[in-house]
C-alpha cells in the first residue's frame, strides 16, 4: 500500500494545537513537506519543531486570524506565489464555534461561524485548486464534526455549520474528481483536546454538576469506553491524504469509537 507522501506538500489550518496537530505530525511522518497555519505564532514555533524531517522535508507556517477569510486567502496566495509552489494536501480545520442551544443563537453567530468554517474552506480551496490541477494530484480533507450524520445537543450553531461544510465537499468532490483531486471529511467523536474539555466545562457549569460527572456520562456514550486521542484521528486524515486513497472521494468518516448511532 502506497501511503508515501514524500516530495508532497501540505498546509495544514489549525496546527497549532489538537486534531491540527496531530494531522501534521502524521503527515510529516509520511514524508510530506508540512506548512502550519493557525492564528498563535509562538505555538507555531513550538509545533514546528517537533514535526519529523528524516526524509529531508522542509517545514513552514503562516499566521492567520480565520475570523478574517479573505486574509487567509491573501496570505496563502502570497505564500504560493513567493515560493513558486503548490499544495498537494489542504487540511480544513478550525476551531468550532460557541455550545449553545439553536434557539438561543444570534444570526451574527452564524455568520461568524460560517466565516470561520465555510468561507475560509471555500477560499482556501480555490486558492490551492490550480496547483492540484497542474499536479494532477490533490487531498482536500476537512475536519468537521460527527454532528454531520447526528446533531449533538447543545451545539446548534455548530452543528448547522457542519452540515452546511458537509455538503460544500461533497459538491467538491463530484466538481473535482476528474482532476485527481478527492474532497474528504473527517468526523471526530469526542476527542481529547481543549475543545473538548471547554465543551465539559459548560455543559457542567449549566448542569450544576461537576466536569468530571458530564466527562463519565460522555465517555459511557462510546463504545470503546474513553476519549480518542488526537493522533487516532490524524491517522484518517493522514490515510485520506495519501495515494492509497486516490478513489476514495466525497466520504464522511466518523473516527468516534462507535458512538455515532447512524449508518
Amino acid at each position: 500500500m502506497n501511503i508515501d507522501l514524500t516530495g508532497k506538500n501540505a498546509l495544514v489550518c489549525g496546527s497549532s494545537q489538537g486534531i491540527g496537530k496531530a494531522a501534521a505530525e502524521e503527515l510529516a511522518l509520511l514524508g510530506a513537506n508540512i506548512t502550519l497555519f493557525a492564528r498563535t505564532e509562538s505555538s507555531l514555533r513550538e509545533v514546528l519543531q517537533g514535526l519529523d524531517q528524516s526524509k529531508g522535508q522542509h517545514h513552514n507556517y503562516l499566521c492567520a486570524d480565520f475570523s478574517n477569510p479573505e486574509q487567509v486567502q491573501q496570505i496563502v496566495a502570497g505564500y504560493l506565489a513567493l515560493q513558486q509552489t503548490v499544495f498537494h494536501i489542504l487540511v480544513n480545520n478550525t476551531g468550532g464555534p460557541p455550545g449553545g442551544p439553536i434557539t438561543n443563537a444570534t444570526p451574527q453567530a452564524f455568520l461568524q461561524a460560517y466565516n470561520n468554517h465555510l468561507i475560509c474552506n471555500q477560499l482556501l480551496a480555490q486558492t490551492v485548486l490550480p496547483g492540484m490541477k497542474a499536479a494532477q494530484y490533490g487531498r482536500i480533507i476537512n475536519i468537521i464534526s460527527t454532528s454531520v450524520k447526528a446533531p449533538i445537543a447543545g451545539l446548534g450553531v455548530s452543528n448547522t455549520t457542519r452540515w452546511a461544510v458537509a455538503g460544500w465537499a461533497k459538491t467538491w468532490a463530484n466538481e473535482v474528481g476528474q482532476f485527481g483531486i478527492t474532497v474528504n471529511n473527517v468526523l471526530p467523536g469526542y476527542t481529547a483536546t481543549q475543545r473538548l474539555y471547554s465543551l465539559i466545562d459548560a455543559r457542567a457549569a449549566a448542569a450544576q454538576t461537576t466536569p468530571q460527572a458530564i466527562a463519565a456520562d460522555m465517555v459511557n456514550s462510546i463504545p470503546a469506553r474513553r476519549f480518542a486521542q488526537p493522533h487516532e484521528v490524524a491517522v484518517a486524515v493522514a490515510f485520506l491524504a495519501s495515494p492509497a486513497a486516490a478513489y476514495i472521494n466525497g466520504i464522511n468518516l466518523p473516527v468516534d469509537g462507535g458512538r455515532t448511532d447512524t449508518l
